[in-house]
């Protein structure tokens, strides 16, 4: 049986403050992984290890957005910072970043590391992606890292994205997305989809979503494949459910 919204929620809360407390932690906490999913040598280097250790992403969609000296960016499902810091620099102090993330474990760890960092122009905001508490067009850039994947109501966060966003603003997120229909047990599984996967759509779908929210250019821009979970003897590869990351841009 599909699990429920609100289950689901709870489960990918609990999942993710245990990431903020050293519980548990994300494949891509390291240098190394870090590099493989596009950030640089410099980038990861500027940072604590409090903050890449808290990143569970899959692409970096700081560099895609390139956010300009001045600009407002809003980082959706900003777990420890780590595009939120990378953003701040960008935009220097006369712009402003603002982080939202439900889990108040990974809010507290961002303040944190905004603290030790001394960063200035970072704001972090307890709250669900599918009810940004962010006021209407407001916001220069949307970015998004891993993360729209875990809303069970994809339409609606795409839809709260498009709202905060000035006239013109861009978006960009990096997230998982299938080709094929997943099979019913992993879509079932809250581990999966807590992971990253359970919860995810076809390409077609969530580029479909993004569109209906009434963004305009929506240009998938990257794609790369990933093998990444096992039930008991049965692994889904690449080929068998096509299971890969992408990069998508839109404007409003």
């Amino acid at each position: 049986m599909k699990p429920k919204k609100e289950e689901i929620k709870e489960f990918v809360k609990n999942w993710y403050s245990q990431v903020a407390t050293g519980e548990s932690c994300c494949p891509t906490a390291d240098a190394d992984s870090l590099k493989m999913i596009g950030y640089s040598e410099d980038e990861i280097k500027s940072l604590p290890n409090t903050v890449a250790g808290a990143s569970c992403g899959c692409g970096n969609p700081v560099s895609l957005a390139d956010p300009k000296t001045g600009e407002t960016v809003l980082d959706v499902g900003s777990g420890g910072g780590i595009d939120c810091f990378l953003s701040a620099e960008k935009v220097g102090p006369k712009g402003k970043v603002i982080g939202v993330d439900f889990s108040e474990e990974m809010v507290k760890l961002a303040k944190i590391n905004a603290q030790k960092m001394n960063v200035k122009n970072v704001e972090f905001r307890l709250g669900d992606m599918e009810n940004l508490p962010v006021e209407d067009g407001s916001v220069d850039v949307i970015i998004s890292n891993c993360v729209i994947n875990l809303a069970p109501d994809k339409q609606r966060v795409f839809n709260e994205v498009y709202r905060v966003l000035k006239p013109n603003g861009r978006m960009t997120v990096s997230d998982i997305v299938t080709e094929k229909e997943l099979p019913e047990w992993l879509q079932n599984k809250l581990e999966a989809y807590a992971a990253c996967v359970g919860g995810a759509l076809r390409e077609q779908e969530y580029v479909e979503k993004i569109k209906q929210a009434g963004f305009r250019s929506v240009e998938v821009v990257s794609k790369r494949k990933v093998k990444i979970l096992k039930k008991e003897d049965t692994s889904l590869s690449e080929v068998e459910h096509s299971v890969y990351h992408v990069d998508v841009r839109a404007v409003k």
